[in-house]
């Protein structure tokens, strides 16, 4: 291939790169509008970040409830937000243009970010967020596992008790069948619409909801287990 030819194929390639990039930095924009839910990974200290399309020298402009500074001190800093890296980092960044936190999405409408010596945050939509807060206070409170045949073998208790990375406590309350005795579960969270329950082993057992506002354990079996809320 001559050199005049290969300028040619570099530069063919490099225009046909161009315009989807600028177009990954446009949707990721425009998907980014709106409320958001900036928080700890286990919610305890939230704040509400509104991202706007108006142009600032720096980015684009955004509000920040007034309850932010106290919750989260560090976003006192953030005067502003913008599209960094090749159009998939959302940055949180100070007058001067400087990252006060950087996000990249880790799930659909989920985006994770660090800030050294503190941990990590979680920018997520704010209806998805309330949605799914919503739902973990419903399971809060006392449950029967039973089995396909109706009978109960243990009684647990889910709590909003904090255990660390996103889970939760939870108790049995007084004597349980072996098999759920032997399992002993410690800890429960949500996870893409399945209850997890976790042993102090690192077992784990998932419940899927099913049509009769249940909980059946999956995978499924001749003998299901089934958790039940008591009302």
């Amino acid at each position: 291939m001559t050199l005049s030819r290969f300028n040619v194929v570099l530069c063919l390639l490099l225009a046909g790169c161009g315009p989807a990039a600028a177009q990954d930095v446009t949707t990721l924009k425009k998907d980014m509008i709106g409320q958001w839910e900036l928080a700890t990974t286990e919610r305890s200290k939230t704040c509400v970040v509104t991202l706007k399309s108006d142009a600032t020298p720096q980015g684009f402009k955004l509000e920040l409830e007034p309850a932010c500074a106290a919750a989260l001190p560090f976003t006192k800093d953030i005067v502003g937000w913008s599209i960094k890296g090749l159009g998939d980092i959302v940055r949180l960044h100070n007058a001067a243009g400087e990252a006060v936190i950087d996000f990249t999405e880790v799930e659909t409408g989920i985006f994770e970010g660090m800030r050294t010596n503190e941990g990590v945050y979680i920018l997520q939509n704010l209806a998805a967020a309330r949605s799914l807060a919503k739902s973990m206070d419903q399971m809060i409170g006392d449950w029967s596992m039973v089995r396909g045949n109706g009978q109960a073998i243990c009684a647990l208790v889910l709590t909003n008790t904090d255990a660390g990375n996103d889970n939760f406590q939870v108790f049995m309350k007084g004597k349980c069948d072996p098999a759920v005795a032997a399992f002993n579960p410690t800890q429960w969270r949500l996870d893409h619409g399945q209850m997890i329950l976790m042993s102090a082993k690192g077992e784990t057992w998932q419940f899927e909801a099913d049509d009769n506002a249940q909980w059946r354990r999956v995978p499924d079996s001749a003998d299901p287990l089934i958790m039940l809320r008591e009302q």
